[in-house]
Order: structure tokens, then sequence, then C-alpha cells
């Protein structure tokens, strides 16, 4: 089932209340720019308690059909660029390219909703138990940028970049067969890097 199908189940008053709230989850499945539960609780901040308010599990599909709705756009502008490429015989997209297929922030409030992912990540990676120097930095990274709102002087964007070079070499092949379980931990640590350098933008 698609997206619109689930949002039209979150509309349905006739429906049981819980279902209601799992067919917004499911919306969630299919549409979460900064991971699954990191956007869940970005909806949860930005529009209520949207488990047993009903206002709120409303504003909160507004919320993410607006931004799933923006993405789109960007997809089809995509589309249409690729196409008019290949009419001129670039068959390939370059590395460093743009590439939307994938949703990688929040439309229509990319800074925001990655200071919130920030601090959603931060908490979740604490809960892990993670002790070494590698995860010990990044918090202290994640910390400056919540402390900051976002804003980043030099030395911590030198400690994030410092983090962001150690994290590629630990990611290098072959780490995901030498050691599955860090290697998922490490490409967790480089997403918040990202997040960071988002919340950072201006």
């Amino acid at each position: 089932m698609g997206f619109t199908n689930f949002a039209r189940k979150v509309r349905d008053s006739s429906l049981p209340y819980g279902h209601r709230v799992v067919s917004l989850r499911s919306c969630v499945q299919l549409y979460r720019p900064i991971g699954f539960e990191a956007t869940v609780s970005y909806l949860a901040h930005e529009a209520g308690p949207f488990r047993t308010d009903e206002d709120a599990l409303l504003r909160a599909l507004d919320m993410i059909g607006t931004s799933r709705a923006a993405w789109q756009l960007e997809l089809r502008a995509y589309a249409e660029e690729r196409a008019e490429a290949k009419r001129r015989g670039l068959r390939t997209p370059g590395l460093r390219e743009r590439n939307p297929n994938s949703p990688e922030y929040w439309y229509g409030a990319r800074r925001e909703a990655a200071l919130h992912a920030v601090g959603h990540w931060r908490v979740r990676l604490r809960s892990a138990g993670r002790t070494d120097e590698l995860s010990r930095a990044l918090d202290r990274c994640a910390a400056d940028c919540l402390e900051a709102h976002g804003g980043a002087g030099e030395r911590e964007r030198a400690r994030l970049a410092a983090c962001a070079d150690a994290l590629a070499r630990h990611l290098a092949p072959p780490a995901h067969r030498d050691d599955p379980a860090t290697y998922f931990h490490h490409r967790d640590l480089l997403r918040v890097v990202r997040l960071i350098r988002m919340a950072d933008e201006n």
C-alpha cells in the first residue's frame, strides 16, 4: 500500500484511533528523511502528542505530507534534468551530482529537523553504551551542535571534520566483513556527522 492510501486511513475518523496512528507510522516507513525513529520523534515534537490527540495526528500527517510533496517536486525536476542530460549523451550522473532519490533531509525544514535529529541520535547512541574514543568524540560534537542551536565555530567544525575522516577510514572495506556490528555503529555515527553539518547550514 502506498503513502496516499495510508494517509487516507489516518484521516478516516471511522477507523479505530490506534489503527490511524499505525497508518501514520506506515507513512513514516515510506518517507523517513532523517531516519524512522527520528522522524516519528520530530513529528511528535512539532505536531504534538499524536498517539493520543486527533488534532496532533492530523497536524503530523500534514507535516509529513507537505515535506514529501516538496521532495517529489525535486524528484520530478531531477528526472527532467537527467532526461535532458541523456539527450546530450551524458548517460551516467557525475559522482558529485545531487541525487534526491533517497531523501536525506526534511524538505521544508532542513536545518530544524536536522537539529532535532542530532538530539535524538545522541540519546540513542548514548543508550547503546559505546565508550570508544570515536563515539566520545562525536558525542562532544553533537553536544556542541545542540548547545549552539546548530551554529558552530572553526574549532567545532575542525573537531567534526576529524571525526568524519576517522569514520571514513573505519568504514573502508573490508570493515563490514571483519566486524559487522562495529561497521554499522560507525555508519550511524557518520549519519550524525551529516546531520550536524545540516544543522550548521545557514
